[in-house]
C-alpha cells in the first residue's frame, strides 16, 4: 500500500529544499506600467542564493550592455529604472541580465513570445538545487552528470540557460511548439556553452508530456515546469485588461503581447488540468525519473494536484513556498522511489567513478 506524505517547506525556513522538473514557461504576460516605490536595499524574499536579491544595477547593466542605455530612467523617486510596459526595454534588460549574470550573448525570442522574469525564474532553479541537494545529504550537485526535463522550455529556453550557467547541469528542452523550438535553438547556437548542455526536442502530440519525449533506459534527474495558467486566451486577455485597468486609472491604452505564445498563456482546463496531466502521466515513467516537480501558481489547485498525486501513488510529495515581489508562487516536488531507491540512484549516477 502507498502512503503519501506531504511535506510543507516555507520560505523563510532555513535552506528549503524542493523542486523537480521543469513544465511549460508559461505566464500571463502583460508587460505594464508599475507604481514607483521606493528601492529596497535587498530583496528578501528571494532565494539566498538568487543572484538577483540587490535588485537592479543599471550602471553595471548599461556597461554589460550599452544598448540598454536609452531605455532606463530616473522615476519618481530619482532611482535608475524602465518602463515595464515597454516590450523592448523588458527584452533589453533580460539580454542584458543575462549576459551579465549568465554569460549567454545576443538572447532573443520572436516577438509576441513571453519575455520571462529572470529573478523569479532563477529562483525555481535554486529550490530545484535544493531538492537534489537534500537527495545527498545537503550536498548540492553540480556538472553534466545531473540530468534536468524541462517541459514547454519555450521560445526563451531560460530554465535551461539559467540552470546550465549557474550549476552546470545538462537539460532536455521540449514544447510542442515549432516556432518556440527554433528560437530555442538559434539561442543555443550562438553561445557554445549552452549548445554543449542543452537538448532540444518537440513534442508532436498534445495529449502526452513524457511518451515521444523519454527514451527508453532513459533518465533524469529532476523534471521541472511552469504550467499554462489560464483555461483559455479570452480568461487570460480579460485577466491582463483587468490588472492593466487597476493599475492604470488614467485609461491608458494596455500594451497586450499575445501574439504566438499562446500555448504559453492556456490550457483548456487552466493550470489544474495541466498539472493533472503531467502527475498522471509521470506514473508512466516512474522508475526513469528521481523528482519530478511543477510551479503551481493559485492556492486553490493544491488540492486537486494532491488528490492526482495519491491516486497516482507518489511516495513523497513536498510542497516549498515562493515570492517574487507581490507574487506569490509555490513548487510541488514528487517521487515514485522509495527512500532506499533514492540513495540508489544517487550512488549510481552522481557519485560514480
Amino acid at each position: 500500500m502507498h502512503h503519501l506524505h506531504h511535506v510543507f517547506v516555507m520560505q523563510n525556513e532555513a535552506a528549503p529544499k524542493v523542486v523537480f522538473r521543469n513544465l511549460a514557461s508559461c505566464n500571463c504576460i502583460l508587460f505594464m506600467s508599475l507604481p514607483a516605490k521606493p528601492p529596497a536595499t535587498e530583496k528578501e524574499n528571494l532565494h539566498p542564493r538568487n543572484a538577483h536579491r540587490q535588485g537592479y544595477d543599471f550602471k553595471q547593466l548599461i556597461k554589460a550592455t550599452p544598448e540598454l542605455g536609452p531605455f532606463v530612467k530616473l522615476n519618481q523617486y530619482d532611482v535608475e529604472s524602465i518602463n515595464f510596459s515597454d516590450a523592448e526595454a523588458v527584452k533589453m534588460l533580460n539580454k542584458s541580465l543575462l549576459r551579465q549574470f549568465y554569460g549567454v550573448k545576443d538572447w532573443d525570442i520572436p516577438e509576441g513570445y513571453l519575455c520571462p522574469p529572470i529573478p523569479g525564474r532563477a529562483d525555481y532553479i535554486h529550490y530545484v538545487a535544493d531538492l537534489l541537494g537534500e537527495t545527498d545529504n545537503g550536498n548540492i550537485p553540480t556538472g553534466k552528470k545531473i540530468k534536468i526535463l524541462d517541459i514547454g522550455t519555450g521560445a526563451n529556453c531560460i530554465y535551461p540557460v539559467i540552470g546550465s550557467s549557474v550549476y552546470g547541469w545538462q537539460f532536455v528542452g521540449t514544447d510542442i511548439d515549432p516556432i518556440a523550438i527554433t528560437s530555442a535553438k538559434s539561442i543555443l547556437a550562438t553561445n557554445n556553452q549552452l549548445k554543449r548542455q542543452v537538448l532540444l526536442r518537440q513534442q508532436t502530440n498534445k495529449h502526452n508530456i513524457f511518451k515521444g519525449i523519454v527514451i527508453q533506459d532513459e533518465g533524469f534527474d529532476v523534471t521541472i515546469c511552469n504550467p499554462p495558467f489560464h483555461a483559455s486566451l479570452q480568461e487570460a486577455q480579460l485577466a491582463s485588461v483587468n490588472k492593466w485597468n487597476k493599475l492604470n486609472p488614467a485609461g491608458k491604452e494596455p500594451t497586450l503581447n499575445f501574439g504566438g505564445q499562446k500555448k504559453e498563456l492556456w490550457y483548456p482546463g487552466g493550470e489544474a488540468a495541466f498539472i493533472k496531466l503531467i502527475v498522471e502521466q509521470s506514473a508512466l515513467v516512474a522508475k526513469q525519473c528521481l523528482w519530478f516537480t511543477t510551479l503551481v501558481s493559485k492556492k486553490d489547485t493544491l488540492p486537486g494536484v494532491y488528490k492526482a498525486l495519491k491516486k497516482a501513488a507518489a511516495l513523497e510529495v513536498k510542497t516549498i513556498s515562493m515570492s517574487q515581489g507581490q507574487k506569490v508562487s509555490r513548487m510541488v516536488a514528487w517521487t515514485f522511489l522509495d527512500e532506499a531507491e533514492r540513495r540508489e540512484w544517487v550512488t549510481t549516477w552522481w557519485h560514480k567513478k
